[in-house]
This record gives C-alpha cells, structure tokens and sequence, in this order.
C-alpha cells in the first residue's frame, strides 16, 4: 500500500483518538492534524488489559482522515453494541490501535488472500463481515482459517465463502498505536 505517514503523524492521530474519547468527560479543545489530508476507510480499536474494549471503522470515508480517526474513536468507546459505553474510569487503562484502509480488491480465488497483508471483507445476501489485517496474526489463523471466521463474523455458515454468490474483498492496512505503558 502506497499509504505512508510518518511516526510523528501516526502519534498525532493516536492523540487525537484519545482526544476525541477523553472529549466526553472533559472540555478539551480538538487537536490539529498537519499531516496527509488522506481520505482513506478507518477503524479504531481499543484494548483493556490486552482484552478488545471496543472496535468501529468505516471500510471507506470521504472525510479527511484526521476526522474519520476521531469519529471511530467515539463510536468504538461509546457506541460498539458489543460492549458498555467506556466510562471515564477506564480512559487510563485503554490502548488505541488504529488501521487505515487501503481500497478493497474483489478476489474469486482465495490464494490472493495474504495473511499478515491482507484483511478480508465478505458480502452475501445482505450481510456482510470484515476482519483487519492483523487479526489472523493475532489468533495464528491460516488463509481459510480467516475467510471461515470472517463468515462467522457476518452470521454466516463457515464455509460460505466458497459459495459463488458470495463477494470476498481484500484490503491491505496501515496498522499503528499507542505505545504499551
């Protein structure tokens, strides 16, 4: 992916997730990003103690991306269905990791699919799933490993990606977040 910022942007937009979830309990003022006014598909994860906390993104966003960072950050903390709004107790102990997306690539043959590169979108009569690139890696999962949890993921029968009239995308992703403390 053509998609590069430096460590210095990267930083910034992991401060201006946190920003953007702090936002609910303080008065704080947005930071500014100087950075690449990409406009690129986001999601924001959060952690605590290493466990999910909360994780939103858009696949594609025509906003700056600054914006859509911010956006995610709010929606993965406040608004994931999957857990309780974050309270203001836990912001110390929660770590950002956000994914910016490059564009989705149909694939019909499933040895396109890279594990550790690639993340993987499924379509089937409407529903739908994704997985980030780094969630294979992260549970050990080889190639149909992944395109049978992606399916999970959608409510789908495993195998389902194998059905012709399913729609299987790849995307490639530019990974980064706060440092551990």
């Amino acid at each position: 992916m053509e998609l590069q910022l430096s460590d210095e942007e990267k930083k910034t937009l992991c401060s201006i997730a946190r920003r953007a979830i702090e936002g609910r309990f303080k008065r704080l003022p947005p930071l500014e990003f100087t950075g690449p006014a990409y406009k690129l598909g986001a999601f924001v994860t959060l952690h605590k103690n290493t466990k999910l906390r909360g994780c939103i993104g858009r696949m594609a966003s025509d906003l700056p991306i600054a914006q859509t960072v911010e956006e995610m950050a709010r929606a993965a903390a406040f608004e994931d269905p999957r857990f309780d709004a974050l309270t203001e107790a836990e912001l110390d102990s929660i770590n950002i990791e956000i994914s910016l997306l490059g564009p989705m690539q149909r694939i019909t043959n499933p040895e396109a699919l890279i594990v550790g590169r690639h993340g993987v979108y499924i379509s089937y009569w409407g529903r739908s799933g994704v997985l980030l690139p780094q969630v294979a890696v992260e549970y050990g999962w080889d190639r149909y490993s992944f395109l049978e949890q992606v399916c999970y993921k959608a409510g789908l029968a495993p195998d389902t990606w194998k059905d012709r009239n399913a729609e299987l995308y790849i995307f490639e992703g530019l990974v980064f977040g706060e440092s551990k403390p």
